[in-house]
């Protein structure tokens, strides 16, 4: 999420603007270590604000 955001040119603060959240809740999201477990919409908002798409997937084995 972090490459993204870079990518964007974006601070967390502009993103989080974008998604009417605060910017300690972009750093929560963008946490390796975070134990917080973001809702698909949260995280497809986020994709959104760095000019992406959310693409989640099942692969079977």
């Amino acid at each position: 999420m972090l490459e993204a955001r870079k990518r964007a040119g974006m601070t967390q603060e502009q993103v989080a603007e974008k998604m009417g959240t605060k910017a300690t809740a972009i750093t929560r999201l963008e946490s390796a270590n975070s134990r917080h477990s973001p809702k698909v919409e949260t995280l497809r908002k986020y994709a959104e604000a760095v000019g992406c798409r959310l693409n989640i997937e099942l692969i079977p084995d």
